[in-house]
């Protein structure tokens, strides 16, 4: 008489559940928000970074993977400026060696209105610091880059990005050779603000 009670009871309750599972509307996960058209507004702050930076050097056929996160302050309308920090790693073909290197980036990014649809933005970023590595001849290199991107809107506050662009750095010591080359970024931008 037990057995039958508790698959009494076990039967009585997964169709209860069933029951309310029906009544519900099954939600698919959204993968973009619509935020507007208009430009993000000035006194607002953007944190993030890429997450997977790669590029190929023209100069010395080498391969490279970054990690570079950042946080802006909206000084107007549409236009940001702040700080890019990085670290990355870099392996040369002639000859073979690998080495880490650094970058502190100060940057402008300017949202551009023409093209900005309710999901995404497109926009421009350049910038000017210093790198460095950590090889035999450690020295703080000039660097500069100039990148295009698209930030796709997952949520209100979210952004997924994309970024590519030209990079460029160039050691004060004399027999340094400049480092130029294109590279590609994924990463993502949080928006703190109204």
């Amino acid at each position: 008489m037990k057995k039958i009670t508790l698959i009494a009871a076990v039967l009585l309750g997964s169709m209860t559940i069933a029951h309310a599972q029906k009544g519900k509307l099954v939600e698919t996960p959204k993968l973009s928000e619509k935020v507007g058209e208009t430009p993000i507004k000035k006194g607002n702050w953007i944190v993030g970074g890429a997450l997977g930076s790669t590029g190929y050097s023209f100069e010395d056929e080498s391969f490279n993977i970054n990690i570079s996160p950042r946080a802006g302050y909206f000084i107007s309308d549409g236009i940001a400026v702040g700080l890019e920090l990085g670290t990355g790693f870099t392996t040369h073909k002639k000859p073979m060696k690998n080495e880490w290197s650094y970058k502190v980036m100060p940057f402008v990014r300017y949202y551009f209105p023409e093209g900005a649809s309710e999901t995404g933005r497109f926009f421009g970023q350049g910038g000017v610091g210093i790198s460095g590595t950590d090889g035999a001849t450690s020295d703080t290199s000039f660097a500069f880059a100039i990148n295009a991107g698209y930030s796709h809107f997952v949520s209100r506050n979210v952004a997924l990005e994309a970024i590519a662009g030209y990079n460029y750095s160039k050691s004060n010591q004399a027999n340094a050779t400049a480092q130029n080359g294109l590279g590609i970024a994924f990463g993502f931008q949080i928006f703190l603000g109204k």
